[in-house]
């Protein structure tokens, strides 16, 4: 294979980036690459950073089996990191023998403070056997042989804070394996090129995989590891030539006198879908229900989806919005049943974590064979959990518009898998784009929502590509070329009407763009100028001398407004109970275990748009105060009438909808 041959002619440690399309197996041939490189150059471990917890899990799982294949028992020597890794049934399964609440044992990750829970300190329980127990503690996760976790593990190395010398200490020696780069935005951007350059400094081997990576961010990617490698602040003159095939392997490493880049390309094992891209037009007047009514573009979704599963079929509709996606599953709700799921980001860890499995069971892999398949259909309503890294095959998808490269990786969800048998009217792959309206002879207009997540540059050149381009896409082949086309600067492509309103945004989006990456400077590791002391000497001039609580730790990686999690508690106006019912003591008594979990599962994330009030007038229950899991969390409480104020919005859970926001409206 390709990435294992390239893996082989580098002299030393580098960097390499995986290029290929959405379930061609770039996981695989990394931890391939991996085994190779490690092997060379005497690696000590790998560290298998993910876009979030949820793909984190099943890599914790796919990572766990390929170190047993390599020397078996190894696989207890394997670490999940994230604050969630209490719900993995298969790292609990690891430590059984060590009661109900094993991690309370050995303490908290320092990544566990962003979910609201802070480290404790070592207990004297005598040894146990279990993986990795001395690892355990505190801020020692990374230092782990085998790490899986989300990329933030990497970012977080990469700022001006306290331990940071653990992280780096804890990445350096092993080969650090990133999936999904390209969801990293340029906030996110700028600790990740801070961290590549740490590890290039380190000659620590770096694997970075993606399916559609514009070519700017490939070569910003590069040269901040190999400024690193050369211990230097850039690398201006390095020649980075452009892939020319697809999937493609850029490999770099140092080299005297100037660095050394090998670029190889290959042919996909997969023959081209030709994808039908379809737009139904959708205007911003259009999404507006009238009262608890549909809009008349989620009518016209269910009317799509009535004549296109008239034989059966399995859809996946992606919206842009928790509220969109809500509103949508209503409407086909009341349309098609129970055949009709929901999953998004609003749902508290433990439906969150049970409809993704149950996705994966439906629509996954193992169910590739005619009997498997659910009967007569199914359509999966999500938000972007089900960009990336979700490996689930659906005979149709229906999607709001998003940057092409995320419209790629939603395309990924479509005819994913062969031998899978379809009927015959969604038998060719056919994708539909909604949350946008084509005017004649001008800008389109786009729906609220998208525009604030996504800004209208990016939005304005995808659109126009629709606009121009056939409507059959090549997949995967076509790949770059799109993507490229969208990031690039040519503008003579974009219908001519259009083009003063693209600049306009253009000039808006480098506007926010650069601000972004102004915002991030004051927390990286080294700041600009910086990186060609001989020593250490000053690194941490400038860092805060507080620790970090909260999800303020999260927020610091990630660009946006932060956003804040709760524990979902009813109250009857006597008592606390969980939302099974089951009652909470308030009066200084911890819970106890068996109801732990039952807590924790019944956390959900709240809309960034309600942190500032949640964090005024949300606290934590007094029997929590001493607790090592919910010491730092808020408690979100539901009373008789099943509906909280926070701020101005009343808040309440439903077990179909997930969290429910109704704004009030000011006048």
């Amino acid at each position: 294979m390709l990435v294992m041959q390239v893996a082989r002619q580098m002299p030393q440690p580098g960097l390499m980036i995986v290029e290929a399309p959405m379930g061609e197996g770039k996981t695989k041939a990394a931890l391939g690459a991996a085994e190779i490189v490690g092997a060379r150059f005497g690696a000590d471990g790998v560290f298998v950073g993910m876009p979030t917890q949820a793909t984190a899990d099943p890599m914790f799982t796919q990572v766990r089996k390929w170190v047993e294949r390599i020397e078996p028992g190894l696989g207890a020597e394997v670490a999940l990191l994230h604050g969630k890794r209490r719900f993995n049934k298969e790292w609990q399964s690891l430590l059984e023998d060590a009661g109900q609440t094993p991690d309370d044992l050995y303490g908290t990750i320092e990544e566990d403070v962003q979910y609201g829970m802070g480290p404790v300190e070592l207990c004297d329980e005598p040894e146990r056997r279990a993986p990795a127990e001395w690892f355990l503690g505190a801020k020692r996760g990374l230092l782990t042989p085998f790490v899986v976790g989300t990329i933030d593990q990497l970012l977080f190395a990469a700022t001006r804070t306290k331990h940071v010398m653990l992280r780096v200490a804890g990445l350096t020696g092993k080969v650090v394996v990133l999936d999904e780069v390209h969801a990293a935005d340029v906030y996110m951007s700028q600790f990740l090129a801070e961290g590549l350059w740490w590890l290039g400094q380190a000659r620590t081997p770096v694997v970075l995989l993606s399916a559609t990576l514009p070519p700017g961010q490939r070569q910003t990617l590069v040269k901040a590891y190999l400024a690193g490698a050369a211990s230097r602040e850039d690398v201006p003159d390095v020649a980075i030539p452009e892939p020319q095939g697809y999937p493609n392997v850029t490999a770099a490493w140092h080299g005297e006198p100037e660095p050394k880049v090998l670029v190889r390309s290959t042919s996909s094992w997969r023959a081209d879908l030709a994808v039908g891209i379809e737009v139904l037009a959708e205007t911003e007047q259009a999404t507006t229900a009238q009262g608890r009514g549909e809009s008349p573009g989620t009518a016209a979704v269910a009317e799509l989806l009535d004549t296109r599963l008239r034989e059966g079929g399995c859809a996946l509709v992606i919206r842009n919005t928790v509220d969109r996606a809500q509103e949508t599953y209503q409407a086909l709700r009341r349309r098609f049943g129970q055949d009709v799921r929901l999953l998004h980001g609003r749902l508290h860890a433990a439906h969150r974590a049970g409809r993704t499995e149950q996705a994966l069971d439906l629509l996954g892999p193992r169910a590739g064979g005619a009997g498997d398949r659910p009967r007569p259909r199914l359509i999966l309503v999500a938000t972007q959990l089900a960009e990336q890294s979700f490996d689930v095959d659906v005979d149709l998808l229906i999607t709001d518009l998003a940057p092409v490269d995320l419209l790629l990786q939603r395309i990924g969800r479509l005819h994913r898998h062969a031998q899978v048998p379809r009927p015959a009217p969604i038998r060719a792959p056919r994708v539909v784009i909604t949350g946008f309206a084509p005017v004649e002879r001008q800008e389109p207009s786009f729906i609220v929502g998208s525009e604030a997540i996504y800004g209208r540059y990016l939005l304005l050149r995808t659109a126009a590509l629709l606009e121009t381009q056939p409507t059959k896409w090549s997949i995967p082949s076509q790949v770059p070329e799109l993507v490229a086309r969208v990031y690039g600067d040519d503008v003579g492509w974009i219908p001519q009407t259009w083009r003063s309103a693209e600049r306009k945004a253009y000039a808006r989006w480098a506007k926010v763009q650069q601000q972004r990456a102004e915002n991030a400077q004051p927390f990286l590791l080294s700041r600009f100028g910086e990186h060609e002391r001989p020593t250490l000497a000053g690194v941490h001039i400038g860092a805060s001398k507080e620790g970090l609580g909260d999800e303020k730790f999260q927020a610091l990686v990630r660009d946006g407004e932060p956003s804040i999690e709760a524990i979902l508690v009813r109250h009857d106006g006597a008592r606390f109970s969980t939302l099974q019912g089951r009652r909470i003591a308030v009066t200084g008594e911890e819970p106890p275990p068996e109801l732990l979990d039952e807590l924790l599962g019944a956390t959900v994330r709240l809309p960034s748009s309600l942190t500032r009030s949640a964090e005024q007038e949300l606290s934590l229950l007094d029997g929590w105060r001493d607790h090592p899991w919910l010491r730092h969390s808020r408690a979100l409480i539901i009373p008789e009438s099943g509906i909280a104020t926070v701020g101005e919005a009343q808040v309440s859970y439903d077990e179909s909808l997930g969290l429910v926001v109704r704004r009030n409206r000011t006048r």
